[in-house]
């Protein structure tokens, strides 16, 4: 295994590491679940605690160890009856209906009682038949009146990027090229799932975009490079659109005396003029820096080429053409709670930038594409995905994937969307729900723990 050009072990090691992190919240359940069953003596009370109780873990994972990777409601992403839930609820109201669908198929057997197994099984069923009708429950579509372009570079994530001479000028040629791809064939849905191409007709001469955007990418596009601003002015003038740039933020730290890097998406006007910069917040461990520093101080000579972000610490919405989007990038978009900030702040449509090329042909770029799908969902926004090499799409606020261009391509998305300012409960309140769900699973844990303890019999 390689990753970042780190030692030949430590990326295995990381895996390990993470993986036993994460399997103590499963062991966590299971746990919890045997304690209330212990507790009360009836298999009944601990079926009940199940949903609440893994709702409540699922939060923890996403607050305290922030990985919140590919939740059980995100399973759910296309059933456009169940995942009504998400507006309300966020992703944690399908996974607690999930686990309480589940637990009522479990207490068909486990029940104490025939009669209680009988309805237990039966009310499972008759939840996954309706459950069953959102998979061919359609909303209309969604309208749309805005175009931009998603910029595909599909540029290798191990390769050089230093883009010296005559490198810079063919391959800001070709960020022109695509740019200006205003019409073309795309995906009517997600790449090789079967979904029609559609060939628009390209005929009439096709009006500027309202957006270009460039994904995070291994482009060497640092801000303080004096050759980037005056390239990206140039585009946005030729194209008469705005451009979201994946790039490298730099400030000067006072009380540091020191350079501080950021992973940034840059904004450009449409006359070429800086608006300005969203420096991630959310920073991938073991990636974009090393945590616990001071603890682990050793890794610093196992992590190989991972870079050393600091942290931005403003979530920012930009006003462009009379419209307010809000950026984010990448591993953000796992975050719920999170990105409902940018649209809370007034963000009429949401744009996720992405290099998903670390990935390789595993099935995590299919992950972490359903899991922005479901940000679209919660928030109920246009959501345009743009990565350096797929999946690049346009995503509705019903969390359908409406049109993408194939992964591992040099290519550009000519995307329609569209914009809403109505704001969702999850939007303006988060996670009651699952706060909810985390303080009656502490208050049922301490109690069982309490019973079993005046249980047990003194010597």
């Amino acid at each position: 295994m390689r990753y970042g050009d780190m030692p030949t072990l430590a990326p295995s090691l990381l895996l390990v590491g993470f993986s036993l992190v994460l399997g103590l919240y499963v062991g966590f359940f299971g746990l919890g679940v045997a304690l209330v069953c212990k507790a009360t003596g009836k298999a009944g009370w601990a079926l009940c605690a199940a949903p609440f109780l893994w709702t409540a873990l699922e939060l923890a994972a996403a607050r305290i160890t922030s990985v919140p990777w590919d939740q059980l409601g995100y399973s759910q992403v296309d059933n456009l009856f169940v995942n009504q839930l998400a507006p309300w609820t966020g992703v944690y109201g399908i996974s607690f209906l999930l686990v309480a669908v589940n637990a009522l198929l479990a207490g068909g057997v486990l029940l104490e009682q025939r009669a209680c197994r009988v309805r237990s099984a039966l009310l499972g069923l008759l939840a996954i038949a309706v459950g069953m009708a959102g998979l061919v429950k359609n909303p209309p579509a969604a309208p749309t009146v805005a175009t931009a372009v998603l910029v595909q570079p599909n540029l290798d994530v191990g390769s050089e990027d230093a883009w010296a001479g005559a490198s810079w000028n063919q391959h800001m040629s070709e960020f022109t090229a695509l740019a200006e791809e205003a019409c073309k064939p795309y995906i009517a849905g997600i790449p090789g799932s079967g979904a029609k191409v559609v060939r628009p007709d390209c005929g009439e001469p096709q009006p500027h975009p309202d957006l270009i955007a460039w994904p995070e990418s291994p482009a060497p596009f640092a801000e303080q490079d004096p050759r980037l601003l005056p390239a990206l002015s140039a585009i946005a003038r030729a194209t008469r659109a705005p451009l979201v740039i994946g790039s490298i933020g730099m400030d000067y730290a006072t009380d540091e005396q020191q350079w501080n890097d950021y992973n940034s998406a840059l904004v450009i006007a449409a006359d070429g003029s800086r608006i300005g910069r969203y420096d991630k917040i959310h920073l991938v461990p073991f990636g974009e820096f090393v945590p616990f520093k001071n603890l682990l101080f050793f890794a610093r000579k196992l992590t190989g080429r991972v870079s050393e972000f600091s942290r931005g610490t403003q979530r920012k919405v930009f006003r462009l053409n009379g419209h307010r989007y809000g950026v984010f990038i990448c591993y953000e978009a796992v975050f719920s709670d999170e990105v409902r900030q940018f649209a809370r702040l007034g963000a009429d449509v949401l744009v996720n930038i992405s290099d998903d090329g670390w990935y390789g042909d595993t099935s995590a770029p299919w992950q972490h594409l359903n899991m922005a799908r479901m940000r679209a969902v919660e928030n109920r926004r246009w959501l345009l995905r743009d990565t350096n090499n797929g999946v690049t799409s346009a995503i509705d606020p019903y969390g359908r994937v409406v049109q993408s261009i194939p992964r591992h391509s040099i290519d550009a998305l000519p995307a329609h969307y569209g914009f809403r300012e109505d704001m969702t409960f999850y939007t303006q309140h988060g996670d009651v729900f699952a706060m909810c769900c985390a303080i009656l699973s502490l208050g049922l844990v301490g109690w069982a723990i309490s019973a079993l303890l005046q249980l047990k019999p003194s010597k």
